[in-house]
């Protein structure tokens, strides 16, 4: 959840690029195709990234083709063509090599993907669900569209970490659990709302504390406080207050919150969804 300060002419810009999206199946999606589809146009939100934008939202029949760039103080980097073309796409990948680098940022002729990839959450993601993510790819339509190497002023490590073992499922039925998942694993919540350390690297000790700045067409934005500090974070905010502002982008006062928060792909969440991201929520210890 973003808040920050804009025209109305940015935030007109803004609710284009979130809105328009492409709709997801249900949390429920039978078929990894559909659960997959699910994932990526909702709580993972890849298309934020991944789908180039122009001035009225997704830029039309490059769904996932990559090249927007995402700039940092230590990096320019360039989101990755993930459509099924064999030349400037993963069309030529094995479905374990596809894996590999969501799960552990390697790609098949072992280099190094960088940030901002989220590696840390993204090695959390269930061996099915990593696997209905790329049914989903494959489903794509292929987009012949190369994309500028990515620009970084520090040395990438050999790995981020072990070789990923296998992942099992979280239940569906701990909504807790469940929820931390959604918010962990697969949409990395926390990645934007956890405070970094001065030397680098998040400081997992004030999770979910907020305060990263993030800058974009919107103007600068600042991540919200979500953890449940009553007067700082979202602890005095009602289910329902919470489920609006993840999913249309409404804080508990009415103001209109930012991107990069992606409310265009939320909308699609469904009930369970949203259920076990606030009952997770509520145990993420209050900061300020």
């Amino acid at each position: 959840m973003m808040r920050g300060s804009m025209g109305v002419s940015a935030l007109a810009l803004a609710v284009s690029l979130a809105m328009g999206v492409p709709g997801a199946g249900t949390a429920a999606a039978e078929t990894p195709l559909e659960r997959g589809r699910a994932l990526v146009n909702g709580i993972a939100a890849c298309g934020n990234c991944h789908t180039p934008q122009g001035p009225n939202g997704p830029a039309p029949g490059m769904e996932m083709a990559g090249g927007m760039p995402i700039a940092d103080t230590m990096f320019t980097a360039y989101a990755a063509n993930l459509t099924p073309d064999p030349e400037t796409g993963i069309g030529r990948w094995t479905d374990e090599q596809i894996i590999t680098a969501m799960r552990e940022g390697k790609r098949p002729d072992g280099s190094i993907i960088g940030p901002p990839m989220p590696f840390e959450f993204y090695r959390g993601i269930s061996d099915a669900d990593a696997r209905a993510i790329v049914a989903y790819l494959r489903s794509l339509k292929p987009v012949r569209n190369k994309v500028a190497p990515s620009e970084f002023k520090f040395p990438l490590p050999p790995a981020w970490g072990p070789p990923v073992g296998s992942v099992p499922e979280v239940s569906r039925a701990d909504k807790v659990a469940y929820g931390a998942y959604l918010a962990g694993p697969v949409g990395h919540c926390m990645e934007c709302h956890t405070p970094m350390k001065a030397g680098g690297g998040r400081d997992m000790t004030k999770l979910g504390a907020g305060g990263q700045s993030f800058t974009g067409p919107w103007g600068v934005t600042v991540a919200r406080n979500i953890t449940q500090d009553r007067q700082h974070g979202i602890g005095a905010w009602t289910d329902d207050q919470i489920k609006r502002a993840i999913t249309t982008g409404v804080s508990a006062d009415g103001t209109h919150l930012m991107p990069p928060m992606a409310f265009g792909y939320y909308r699609t969440l469904s009930g369970e969804e949203q259920d076990a991201l606030v009952a997770y929520l509520r145990t993420v210890p209050a900061q300020n």
